[in-house]
């Protein structure tokens, strides 16, 4: 692996292109079927920045199947070839140019065919399922993904056309020398957002249960597969010390924050119909309250583990449509200085309306009822131009019942909480907050941190978010995907604030300077419990 260094995001770069594959750093356990991609929407931008640069990457350390193709679908023109270098174009814009020229990239990109089609048109998925079966022919495979990488308003058109042409079906018996055994697979992954509220996500269920089987479906959520995230039930679950006080008896509350310093950029148009809620709390942050909140599952399996988190779910206290106010906080960023640059206002980002009542903040308090969470708030929030880009779950202990050190000269005159933070982004790792006495012969305490990070105590992250979901989607494993009552039971969960901001668009729209951490009742809003918020 000394060709490679990482980024930020854990995706390997590469400095000096090296010809041949870099042996996987990982015991990966079951290795890939051969298998065949199909990518819809490859001429899109999910797919040139995330999907064909992961492929590349996963190759690179050795783990795609022999037999792997990949099939492009989308509306323009285009050849076989022409396809190819689009794909070369994207690894080279990502790792550097050059790259596209190794081995390990011409092999990757040595079985890439494009099909051209409406979303809509049956004859395309009639073209797409002959392509396939020459494909199951010539590699005896008859494994497919079928990756929905478009607009989600395309998803419901492109699963019902997949049933329609018989493609929710596996093609000819797999991958036996002698041509037998049972017919291949079929997996269809869906990208976010799953829906626009619980009435289209109910809707876009129904439509892939009438062609899939839940078991052949993988809703992702790429926040599930970065290292840290994963790490919460390492951490609660294999280890001793923490999981005996992870409940209200010691845990005063928990904070998870997702800062970031950009604005809305080129996504106006997109972001003026989602917002900070719909886009990062329903799916993403809800995630990491389930996991942080969680009991332990009977084995660690996708059944065992989506069963724990949906339980979580279904325990978030309903909140009423006429007290959002007492739970949640919106705010849209004004006019501000962000890391020493001057940031225009959201209304005034390209594609934005000028009146617009979107927010670009949103904090809420979750209550979870069950005997473990029973009075442990949890705060959530995020938002867009603030001062720091951040994301973290900060789990806030009680302070000792007992000051046994009140005649000590402490700053500000109460000893702090211990606090766990647990950094998802960008630094990723984990801190323990502790008092300890000050080296002297006089009893003074000062606040020490123990702190991990990755790359000092663990090797550095071998794969990105999109190949370790890619990954787990070759081999079957279905556990950092989410669930369709997952999914239901968290626009449950925001639907009451949805239709609160909903039904006075006006109104409790707090502004913010772009650089602050958002609207001052977001401080209200934790200050009302004797709380307030950290600053990462």
């Amino acid at each position: 692996m000394n060709d490679l260094n990482y980024d930020e995001k854990g995706a390997s770069l590469r400095e000096a292109p090296s010809s041949a594959p870099v042996e996987s750093p990982l015991d990966i356990g079951h290795r890939p079927e051969p298998c065949t991609v199909v990518l819809f929407g490859v001429t899109g931008d999910l797919a040139s920045r995330k999907l064909i640069p992961a492929l590349y990457d996963l190759a690179c350390h050795d783990v795609l199947p022999r037999g792997f193709s990949i099939v492009g679908y989308g509306r323009k023109p285009m050849t076989d070839e022409e396809m190819r270098h689009l794909s070369s174009e994207a690894i080279d814009s990502f790792f550097g140019a050059g790259t596209a020229e190794t081995r390990t990239c011409n092999d990757v990109l040595n079985d890439v065919h494009y099909v051209q089609g409406e979303f809509h048109d049956p004859e395309g998925y009639q073209r797409l399922a002959d392509a396939l079966t020459k494909l199951d022919e010539t590699n005896h495979t008859g494994n497919r993904i079928f990756y929905l990488a478009t607009p989600p308003s395309l998803f419901p058109v492109i699963i019902e056309r997949l049933g329609a042409a018989g493609l929710n079906k596996g093609g000819v018996p797999g991958a036996r020398a002698d041509g037998g055994g049972e017919p291949g697979w079929v997996r269809c992954v869906i990208e976010k957002p799953f829906g626009s509220d619980l009435k289209s996500a109910l809707s876009l269920n129904a439509v892939v249960r009438s062609v899939f089987d839940e078991r052949q479906v993988y809703r992702i959520d790429h926040y599930l597969a970065k290292e840290t995230v994963q790490n919460i039930l390492v951490f609660r679950f294999a280890n001793g010390i923490f999981e005996p006080i992870w409940n209200r008896r010691y845990i005063d509350h928990v904070q998870i924050t997702a800062a970031e310093t950009l604005g809305v950029e080129h996504r106006g148009a997109y972001y003026e119909e989602a917002g900070a809620l719909r886009d990062m709390i329903q799916n993403h942050l809800l995630q990491l309250v389930t996991m942080t909140a969680m009991e332990p599952p009977v084995a660690f399996d996708a059944d065992a583990v989506r069963d724990e988190k949906a339980k979580v779910l279904h325990a978030v206290r309903p909140i009423p449509v006429e007290r959002v106010d007492q739970f949640a906080v919106r705010g849209q960023y004004v006019q501000g200085n962000v890391e020493g640059t001057l940031a225009c206002g959201y209304r005034q980002e390209e594609r934005v309306a000028p009146d617009s009542t979107t927010e670009t903040f949103a904090a809420v308090k979750f209550l979870i009822d069950n005997w473990r969470w029973q009075g442990v708030p949890f705060y959530v929030r995020t938002g867009k131009r603030l001062p720091r880009h951040v994301t973290e779950i900060a789990i806030q202990f009680k302070r000792p019942p007992y000051l046994l050190f009140r005649e000590v000269d402490i700053p500000g005159g109460r000893v702090p909480p211990n606090d766990l933070v647990m950094r998802i982004q960008p630094e990723e790792g984990l801190a323990l907050n502790i008092e300890a006495k000050v080296p002297g012969p006089e009893i003074r305490l000062q606040p020490v941190t123990m702190n991990f990070s990755y790359g000092s105590g663990l090797e550095e992250l071998p794969f990105s978010a999109y190949e370790t979901l890619l990954l787990d989607c070759m081999v079957g494993d279905q556990t950092l995907f989410n669930r369709d009552d997952q999914v239901e039971e968290a626009w449950r969960v925001v639907e009451p604030i949805l239709d609160a901001w909903h039904n006075a668009p006006d109104q409790s729209v707090m502004i913010y300077e772009a650089g602050t951490w958002g609207p001052e009742a977001a401080d209200t809003l934790v200050a009302n419990d004797g709380h307030v918020w950290r600053r990462p």
